[in-house]
């Protein structure tokens, strides 16, 4: 009896290696599709030998992203970005690719198509990014109707690019500057949104429907910030950034391969990333969202003092 074949695109980041090894542990074959084979040889220990497997594929090759996805039952697509390299990435592969990557999965006969988006996707958006992410959504759902669409907020975990970003940042400086203090999050645990995942797999009732993801507490940037700096031990002054400062900065750092603020994410911070109450959630899929304090003690303490080898009293 063959074996049921899922494929994940973007499997080697930070949500996928959490779908992966639920694939996994469902008896999929993984193909984890990906421009550097090699990433994805530390997935290969969360299954049997054989079962996961990488698959090279340009994000554009038409062709590769046929043979990819020919035969699976499930296709997951994760693949995204923070910031452009160059100008036009958002547009490539927020907007462009998972078109195509539906319509390869629509052509092959796939039964499940899942595209991971992001709360705040607007086609109206002055954001490259939410535009983008919206754009993608709606090459989907042209090329196979009955995806789903999941929209998390911002995710956290111990790989997040959030918070170990931020206490990172509180070990090195003597104050944590932020933009959008007052922007609202409600943050999502990595493991509830693989979990949504699968979920859509196990019900049919999920084909063509759209889900906000989040976690059971929306705070401000700034809140967030202060229970981390608690949470690791440490006073540092919280500062908010001028916008016009703020830009000129991100001017600066755009050459950065990674630049620690873009003018597109200040765009992005003037307005609340939390969910419409218009969508159906995580409660809709069976699940019940995780909060942070059950899991940000797990990977933060490495920031405290001496590595969170000895005790330190929050001030």
């Amino acid at each position: 009896m063959a074996r049921r074949v899922a494929v994940v695109f973007g499997g080697t980041g930070f949500i996928g290696a959490h779908v992966v090894q639920r694939l996994a542990r469902r008896d999929y074959v993984v193909r984890v599709v990906t421009r550097a084979p090699e990433a994805a040889r530390t997935l290969m220990t969360q299954g049997m030998v054989g079962q996961i497997v990488p698959v090279t594929a340009g994000a554009m090759d038409a062709a590769a992203l046929h043979r990819a996805v020919e035969g699976a039952e499930v296709v997951v697509n994760l693949i995204g970005i923070l910031s452009e390299r160059r100008a036009g990435d958002f547009a490539r592969l927020h907007g462009t690719l998972p078109g195509r990557i539906a319509g390869a999965a629509a052509a092959a006969g796939v039964t499940h198509l899942v595209q991971v988006s992001a709360i705040g996707a607007d086609p109206s958006s002055p954001s490259l990014y939410a535009r983008s992410k919206a754009e993608g959504e709606a090459a989907v759902l042209a090329a196979f109707p009955r995806a789903t669409i999941l929209r998390p907020s911002v995710v956290f975990g111990p790989e997040d690019s959030f918070f170990n970003r931020f206490a990172g940042l509180a070990r090195i400086l003597p104050v944590l500057p932020l933009v959008g203090g007052n922007t609202r999050f409600q943050p999502v645990y990595v493991g509830d949104v693989a979990d949504a995942v699968m979920a859509t797999i196990d019900q049919p009732a999920a084909a063509g429907r759209t889900y906000e993801l989040a976690g059971p507490r929306a705070a401000t940037f700034r809140s967030l910030l202060q229970d981390m700096l608690h949470l690791i031990g440490r006073r540092r002054p919280i500062v908010e950034m001028p916008v016009g400062l703020a830009s000129f900065q991100a001017k600066l750092t755009s050459w950065l391969p990674n630049p620690p603020l873009t003018e597109d994410q200040i765009l992005l911070l003037k307005h609340d990333n939390v969910p419409s109450g218009t969508l159906p959630g995580l409660a809709e899929l069976g699940i019940t969202p995780t909060s942070m304090e059950a899991i940000l003690p797990s990977y933060l303490t490495r920031f405290r003092e001496g590595g969170g080898r000895r005790a330190v009293i929050p001030g």
